[in-house]
């Protein structure tokens, strides 16, 4: 008879994550792709009080049959603001920001083992602080995502 191996998630403890309003995972230098479906680019337009296709002219590019938004010329996300006077930095959109940010830093290329979280954390101050996240949200953010 064969046995097979039940495979126990690394992180089935579940893992601890806080954001600290550090723009690390919205911002460059290496250019990046933040997927967005056609109804979160219709909610982003709205929420800045915008028509659905001028949003997609100055904020998207499309990159096969999926759409990315645009970055500023440093790389960083286009929505990402500048510094305020306690170094962190805001999302202009966040209320309605696409899944892949919403699902920061649950996605599977970070939970693919202990040491991709970990360097995860290397430019992610909030990883391993703050609440812990059980492992059945983990499991939910990270069905969520495109990647």
């Amino acid at each position: 008879m064969a046995w097979i191996k039940s495979k126990r998630a690394w992180y089935a403890d579940g893992l601890a994550f806080e954001c600290t309003g550090c723009g690390g995972c919205c911002s460059g230098p290496g250019e990046g792709r933040v997927w967005a479906k056609p109804e979160e680019i219709a909610a982003m337009a709205e929420h800045l009080g915008m028509e659905v296709e001028a949003f997609k002219e100055a904020y998207t590019r499309r990159f096969g049959s999926r759409v990315s938004l645009t970055e500023a010329p440093n790389r960083d996300c286009i929505f990402l603001e500048p510094r305020n006077e306690q170094g962190q930095r805001r999302c202009r959109i966040y209320p309605v920001r696409p899944t892949q940010c919403r699902t920061w830093p649950f996605w599977p290329s970070n939970l693919r083992t202990a040491t991709s979280w970990a360097m995860t954390q290397t430019h992610c101050p909030g990883i391993n602080r703050g609440s812990l996240h059980p492992l059945e949200e983990i499991e939910d953010e990270k069905s969520h995502t495109w990647g």
